[in-house]
């Protein structure tokens, strides 16, 4: 079958033919219709699981997909064929992964249904960027709050965080790199900030001059930046950053609860986001749609940063 891997960590990308995978006990093999980019791909491939799980190479990239079961192992009983599916998986060894025609799934995992208003090529775009801004709002307990800062807010995390939060009847500050006043509003942010053109701290501090409630930090690679970022934040709110880069003691110094956020997938998870999609409180925002020879191209573009919603490959 056709597949995108890298044939070593930190390899270049490139279309491949590999074996078809063979579904095991308590797994079904999905035809992938489509399979969804994140950046979480290319740290994979970059080496980010290195030590915690094994690597096989060509290692297929990719971990959300949406398709159809063609076929069950042994004792998998959850989904027949036929039935259209989407998800996120990480195999073990790393390798096995969305961006080919076939994928190997293990039904106890992060699979589901896939919600029954949208096409698998839009759902594929969903299954990481949806849980995770569904599981930001757990984990900060967004609903507590009357305001929230976004930054990073134009990506596939953060313009589904912003249809969540704005649902939810919260007052969105979407920070961006680019022109998206339009586009974020759309997705129901109160006001968008180009941080390119204009101070983002100046812009937050002329609309909340005492602190917005929460921070969702999207893009900070560093724990400096994410402090600078979290000073906007007014005493008994919260700062929460998707990087790892907080550190909670000087948070709670501040007055502010500091949260390194790492998702926790699951099937119910997934079942939460396909009812927020269902219910029309959410819109999957892809951006584009690009056949899966082009997809070594669409990374690298990707990788470089200023990409906007999600993008799929189609096999």
């Amino acid at each position: 079958m056709r597949a995108v891997a890298v044939k070593e960590l930190k390899g270049r990308p490139e279309v491949v033919d590999v074996p078809r995978p063979e579904p095991g006990e308590g797994e079904v093999l999905v035809r992938v219709e489509a399979a969804g980019l994140n950046p979480l791909d290319w740290k994979i491939a970059d080496g980010m699981l290195e030590g915690a799980l094994p690597y096989a190479f060509p290692m297929v990239m990719g971990v959300d997909f949406a398709g159809v079961v063609e076929d069950g192992g042994p004792q998998a009983r959850r989904f027949r064929p036929g039935d259209a599916v989407y998800g996120q998986v990480v195999s073990e060894p790393v390798g096995g992964g969305t961006y080919a025609e076939y994928v190997v799934v293990e039904e106890a995992g992060s699979i589901a249904g896939v919600p029954a208003s949208v096409p698998t090529t839009v759902a594929a775009g969903a299954p990481t960027a949806g849980m995770t801004a569904l599981d930001i709002v757990r984990a900060a307990a967004l609903r507590e709050y009357e305001s929230l800062l976004v930054i990073g807010a134009a990506g596939g995390v953060g313009t589904f965080l912003t249809q969540f939060a704005a649902a939810h009847d919260m007052r969105v500050i979407a920070s961006t790199h680019g022109h998206d006043q339009r586009r974020m509003a759309a997705f129901g942010a109160a006001v968008t900030i180009d941080a390119k053109e204009h101070s983002m701290v100046d812009a937050v501090r002329e609309e909340y001059p005492d602190g917005v409630d929460a921070l969702v930090d999207l893009a900070s690679p560093t724990a400096a930046e994410f402090a600078a970022n979290a000073a906007l934040v007014r005493d008994g709110g919260v700062a929460l950053t998707t990087v790892g880069v907080a550190d909670p003691d000087a948070q709670y110094a501040k007055g502010v609860e500091g949260i390194n956020f790492q998702l926790s997938a699951s099937a119910e998870l997934l079942d939460r986001l396909g009812q927020e999609i269902d219910s029309g409180r959410v819109v999957v925002p892809i951006e584009n749609e690009v056949p899966l020879d082009q997809a070594p191209d669409a990374v690298a573009r990707a990788r470089a940063g200023g990409s906007r919603g999600k993008t799929v490959f189609i096999p």
